[in-house]
């Protein structure tokens, strides 16, 4: 059965992406309202009743803005650390609080829902608590880390043993040097609880790429500090520097902020069509 990727939304608007199968499958954070991420799965002939459970990076508001309807109204569970979801209790922007659908997971534990076998770690970032998913499927394992303040050992293992990558692409450093931001934001994005900058992206997939990684999704990149042709063409290059040919060797893709992505079709490596569906 072919695994099924799909961006709803990322960037410090909103976050959401779908994992799973045409049958059903996971929601990866829910920045969003729970009336477009609901759009969007119609679109793929899937409902939040074909959702097995929503996955919590951690608990900024882009990312848990729709958590309390999902979980409560929709009986989805939700499913995140102890300490990830004390922050999402304490978020003032989560109007509905979680009390029937919380899960908990012990951090670095395994934990299984349907067919697929999720790890987890930390990431650093100035949030309660910020982590990353690696989930394998039918053979296929995917990862994603959506907010990067800095590169450790424990991300660059997993990048170099992925097969499909979402990795942080937020900001070109002269952009955000030269742009509108304060000093005090600039310095918070720039810290190591902050957000990964293009270059540092760019090194770590580099740096770490591996012929079984067939996909890098770029994501959370900033409107003011950013651009998708920028962030696409840094991490492009430092691949060809690398001897990695881009649409040969790897698929590269900057996703869009606001405007739902492609499906992508991970176990064959094509592009579905909504008509499928």
């Amino acid at each position: 059965m072919s695994l099924i990727f799909r961006c709803f939304a990322s960037g410090s608007s909103g976050n959401c992406y779908y994992l799973g199968s045409r049958q059903g499958g996971v929601l990866i954070d829910a920045g969003i309202s729970a009336r477009t991420i609901r759009a969007n799965l119609r679109q793929m002939g899937l409902d939040f009743y074909n959702i097995r459970g929503l996955l919590i990076t951690h608990d900024h508001a882009d990312h848990i803005r729709a958590v309390g309807t999902l979980g409560e109204r929709f009986h989805i569970p939700v499913y995140a650390t102890e300490n990830i979801h004390s922050g999402i209790d304490k978020n003032y922007g989560v109007l509905e609080k979680l009390r029937t659908s919380r899960r908990f997971y012990v951090l670095g534990e395994e934990f299984g829902i349907g067919d697929m076998r999720i790890n987890t770690f930390k990431i650093s970032h100035d949030s309660t608590e910020c982590v990353s998913y690696v989930i394998d499927v039918d053979g296929e394992r995917f990862m994603i880390a959506t907010d990067v303040g800095c590169v450790d050992a424990n991300l660059e293992h997993y990048v170099s043993t992925a097969n499909h990558l979402v990795i942080e692409a937020n900001h070109d450093e002269q952009m955000l040097l030269n742009g509108p931001y304060p000093s005090y934001l600039k310095s918070r994005i720039l810290s190591d609880m902050g957000h990964m900058s293009n270059k540092t992206c760019a090194q770590l997939v580099a740096e770490n790429w591996h012929e079984g990684l067939k996909n890098i999704f770029l994501c959370h990149l900033s409107k003011e500090n950013n651009d998708p042709a920028v962030a696409y063409d840094t991490v492009s290059a430092s691949l060809m520097e690398a001897g990695v040919k881009v649409g040969e060797d790897v698929n590269l893709v900057a996703l869009e902020r606001l405007t739902p992505s492609p499906i992508y079709d991970l176990t064959q490596n094509t592009i579905l069509t909504l008509s499928i569906f």
